[in-house]
């Protein structure tokens, strides 16, 4: 056997891990560049809204200042709201979204599943369902307010049908989307209909599913602000109708802020959750 072919393996094994090192070190170097112009795109932003406000180039009346919204939140914070600690605030919007959030992702991942394996429910349904969804939901947030008062239900309800169809629409597809051979392979071994919907089409489904996730959490901070801003005794969205009423622009923008920061918080712990369930799933640095 001559030198040159021993010598292969040696050089491909050497060089293996060096090209690994250097993908990864290249994913941190465009992380922290990401970051360092995410950082000066938002101060570059918020500068030209602090100078033109200050300026009189814009009205600070009505379009306020990032140091007057920070000084708003401040106030929130170490002397609370006219309805109270700003926490009390946060949890009361928080807990109707959440609890919207729950009920819509289980109802939409139960009927998009549904639906999507039995065919006799989507053609019975499915123009029941087009017409439900080309309906704006956030006209019907007064209706919840007239049947279920101004407590948490209301919000809840308008949390739900926001949420519902979004994950509705991913279920079905991912349960369509599911590979035949599986599923035909898991009949010859003698799986029932419920095994497999149970342990082939929805795990086959559960990354379509996630992907609505993201989303839809948005969505139920939406209807739980709106159906508070409609009527509601405590919420983020009753301080918007209030700083709105007393004409505390600063007061908007506050509230704005505190929901971005929640709904951030929301989509970091979703994106945790579905990278530590689909660890298998190559990243993007990966690739």
């Amino acid at each position: 056997m001559s030198p040159e072919v021993l010598s292969t393996p040696v050089v491909d094994t050497v060089k293996a891990p060096g090209r690994a090192h250097s993908r990864a070190r290249a994913a941190r170097r465009r992380k922290v560049v990401v970051a360092a112009a995410r950082a000066l795109l938002l101060v570059a932003v918020l500068g030209l809204w602090e100078g033109l406000s200050r300026a009189k180039v814009i009205d600070p009346f009505n379009f306020s200042m990032p140091s007057k919204i920070w000084d708003q939140i401040y106030t929130w914070v170490t002397h609370g709201t006219a309805l109270g600690s700003l926490g009390e605030q946060i949890w009361y919007t928080l807990h109707e979204a959440l609890l919207g959030w729950v009920i819509g992702v289980v109802a939409g991942v139960v009927f998009g599943i549904a639906l999507g394996r039995i065919a006799f429910l989507a053609d019975v349904l499915g123009p029941y369902i087009k017409v439900l969804n080309s309906i704006p939901r956030i006209v019907l947030a007064p209706i919840f307010v007239i049947w279920f008062g101004l407590g948490p239900a209301s919000k809840v309800a308008s949390a739900v049908v926001l949420v519902f169809f979004p994950v509705f629409f991913n279920a079905f597809q991912g349960a369509r989307e599911v590979d035949r051979n599986l599923v035909a392979n898991a009949r010859i071994l003698g799986a029932s209909d419920r095994r497999v919907t149970l342990q082939v089409v929805v795990p086959s489904a559960t990354s379509w599913i996630f992907t609505s996730l993201h989303v839809s959490f948005g969505f139920a901070l939406i209807g739980a602000i709106v159906g508070e801003y409609i009527g509601a005794t405590k919420g983020i969205g009753l301080l918007v109708a209030q700083s709105q009423g007393t004409f505390n622009a600063a007061g908007v923008y506050a509230a704005m802020v505190i929901l971005a920061v929640v709904a951030l918080l929301a989509e970091g712990l979703l994106t945790f959750v579905e990278h530590r369930i689909f660890r298998w799933k190559p990243s993007d640095s990966d690739r």
